[in-house]
């Protein structure tokens, strides 16, 4: 007979009902996590291995692997499962990571693409007071049957408090198709009023400089920044503002890549004038770094 954390492991993943799993071992003293994807016969199989790094210190984490139909809802009270389930967000599982504290998986209708599914755990942490830094596609979840080691739910005997899987029902939840579609729609929409945004500033002709030959484009093709667009946004401005490029024109440069990824338009123009911001600090500490060759006003 399977003892109560394979019971336990086996019941939750039941619930979750994907084909693999991403089952993360981390190890604090080492500030690292080791991932095993398996399917649910191998992590059965490895209950043995699991306890012997948990009771070495190490936390047992859960995810599904891959694209799937899940959400998880983290940092939740007993009133806020009752909240869901009221609002037509019955939880496919419930597991209680410590005391009085719980993590919901619900099930939606379909597997989801990465951004509707992370807009989906947003919008779910958001209408039911989640943890919003845990709202997102890859999140992991604790993996019932192991203990949950971190020091301060640690007791007078010196031991642990186990994670409890308290429910396992593994239904979709009845309001999925229109969250869902809600979420799609508002990925949607933003994209939309990005591409607006990009066309808007595509169009934009900027003032000719003879100072600035070379164009944010130049520094995109530039191995030496290895593709790490916020190098390349700073680098840029840095260089066209010590040219005398008005700031509306450098806005405009970096606004031609897609910015969605920063979130809504008020957090891309945040990041547009915090990147005009440290090209403007670096100009005025550097003075001689960042002044005029005479290269470029030769090509």
């Amino acid at each position: 007979m399977a003892d109560l954390t394979t019971r336990a492991v086996e019941a939750q993943l039941n619930a979750m009902g994907s084909q693999t799993f991403d089952v993360g071992v981390f190890i604090p003293s080492k500030d690292m996590m080791i991932t095993k994807t398996w399917d649910k016969e191998t992590v059965l199989k490895s209950v043995g291995y699991l306890k012997y790094q948990n009771q070495r210190g190490a936390h047992i984490y859960v995810r599904p692997a891959g694209e799937h139909n899940l959400s998880m809802i983290d940092d939740l009270n007993r009133g806020g499962i009752e909240t869901l389930r009221k609002g037509g967000v019955e939880p496919a599982a419930v597991v209680e990571t410590s005391p009085g504290n719980f993590q919901a998986w619900v099930k939606h209708h379909k597997t989801l693409q990465k951004d509707v599914s992370t807009q989906v755990s947003k919008e779910l942490a958001s209408q039911y007071g989640g943890d919003p830094s845990s709202a997102d596609w890859r999140h992991y979840g604790r993996l019932a049957g192991f203990t949950n080691c971190k020091p301060k739910y640690q007791q007078p005997n010196g031991y642990y408090p186990f994670v409890m899987l308290r429910e396992a029902r593994g239904q979709e939840y009845s309001t999925a198709p229109q969250r869902v579609a809600q979420a799609e729609q508002t990925l949607e929409t933003r994209r939309a009023e990005e591409q607006q945004r990009r066309q808007q500033f595509t169009e934009h002709t900027p003032a000719s400089n003879p100072r600035a030959t070379k164009t944010i484009n130049d520094f995109r093709n530039d191995g030496r920044y290895g593709g790490d667009h916020h190098r390349i946004d700073l680098a840029y401005a840095t260089y066209a503002l010590a040219r005398g490029v008005s700031s509306k024109d450098v806005e405009g440069a970096i606004y031609t890549r897609d910015l969605s990824h920063k979130g809504p338009a008020r957090r891309q123009d945040d990041y547009v004038q915090r990147t005009l911001s440290k090209a403007e600090e670096t100009i005025a500490m550097n003075p001689q770094r960042t002044q005029v060759k005479k290269n470029d006003l030769a090509r």
